[in-house]
């Protein structure tokens, strides 16, 4: 590492009046630090070189400018400097400021930067703060250039999804997106089905999973008000036919799809859009509604077609739910259930031996297809749910 004079004279060259081939010589040196552990952790004990990085961002260099932004996101993919970028350095205010202007070049590193930056609660705390203090108009603002398509010619703003995900982590963000009066979270929606971009289409769904937690807006979200069901069910349909007394109950939308109708491609994704669906059965009211649309029968279908371990596993709990007696009066509400200690240790235990046998399983998956790839025969005799 450059000890204080190699420091010293180096930051002399990180100025918007240095000569461009020294500057891009001292850039593409701390550029290279960035991208190890060793050179983040030295950086870390100096923000005048973080502050160097903010300031040549407005470099008259594109060169320079996108090197910087290069090492900005590097920087904020380490959790341990998080602290440093969003209170000692000038950086919040300006990111913003840019990334809501439409024509900035380098609006997508900006959204990687804040999508890093609000991973850990604490940052993610003042990155809202930042983002509500801003005058053209807070987090309204951030969905309304989301859901805005074209906005940006220069940049698709797909990692608005992960920011507005991890925003949603924290009470204050959920309770804005599920404001009645505002109409947001509906127009988050659609993304669900975003064939454009898995990071935007996952974002969207981590961001109405987290607003899933807050259970005393399921009835609103299961509601004609959002209708949010379909939205999660409808990555997860194929096209199977049903038969007309089956499709009773079931949302329109999920009525006579199309031959060709695809279910989503992410695992993760698909894991996610379950486990949401599976929040809001944690209340009675929720339970009823979630039952009463059949959603079994997109699950059982569901449950035929898929192949990866951990989504079966989520498919088979939230199936239990939805084909299970109700729980004991006093108990409808299970996000409120205490679980006495001697049970949470058992519970831990079954969750580490499920792992293991995701994991165990995982690994039996790979090996099939890599035989098939390889010409090799591997049937698939696992059998669906039955009614």
């Amino acid at each position: 590492m450059l000890n204080d004079e190699e420091a010293r004279e180096l930051l002399g060259f990180l100025t918007l009046e240095t000569r461009l081939d020294l500057k891009a010589q001292a850039t593409e040196y701390l550029l290279g630090l960035t991208g190890t552990v060793e050179g983040r952790r030295y950086l870390l004990g100096r923000p005048d070189f973080l502050q160097a990085f903010v300031t040549l961002t407005s470099d008259r260099s594109i060169a320079i400018v996108k090197d910087c932004y290069h090492a900005v996101v590097n920087l904020s993919a380490d959790a341990f400097l998080h602290e440093t970028l969003v209170e000692g350095v000038c950086l919040l205010p300006l990111l913003l400021k840019r990334l809501l202007d439409p024509d900035c070049d380098f609006a997508d590193q900006i959204c990687s930067i804040l999508s890093n930056l609000t991973r850990e609660e604490k940052s993610c705390k003042k990155v809202l703060q930042a983002i509500q203090k801003e005058e053209d108009g807070g987090l309204a603002r951030l969905v309304e250039v989301f859901c805005t398509e074209g906005y940006n010619k220069k940049a698709t703003l797909h990692y608005l999804g992960p920011l507005l995900s991890n925003l949603t982590q924290l009470p204050e963000a959920r309770q804005f997106l599920l404001d009645k009066d505002r109409c947001v979270v509906q127009r988050l929606l659609p993304y669900t089905q975003y064939e454009g971009s898995i990071i935007r289409r996952g974002g969207v769904v981590g961001t109405i999973k987290n607003c899933c937690f807050d259970y005393a807006y399921h009835e609103w979200l299961l509601g004609d008000s959002v209708d949010v069901l379909p939205f999660l069910l409808l990555p997860l349909a194929g096209p199977e036919e049903f038969a007309e007394e089956e499709m009773e109950g079931l949302p329109v939308d999920l009525q006579y799809l199309p031959e060709d109708k695809k279910r989503e491609p992410d695992p993760d994704i698909r894991k996610m859009l379950i486990e949401t669906i599976m929040l809001l059965t944690t209340t009675k009211a929720g339970r009823c509604i979630v039952k009463d649309k059949k959603t079994y029968l997109i699950m059982r279908e569901f449950h035929k077609w898929e192949k990866e371990p951990d989504v079966i596993t989520a498919c088979e709990k939230l199936v239990q739910v939805l084909i299970g007696d109700e729980p004991e009066p006093g108990m409808e509400n299970l996000m409120q259930v205490k679980i006495p200690e001697e049970m949470e240790q058992k519970f831990l235990h079954l969750d580490l031996e499920e792992e293991a046998r995701i994991e165990k399983e995982q690994k039996e998956l790979e090996k099939s297809q890599l035989s098939e790839n390889t010409g090799g025969d591997s049937g698939d005799v696992r059998e669906g749910l039955r009614r």
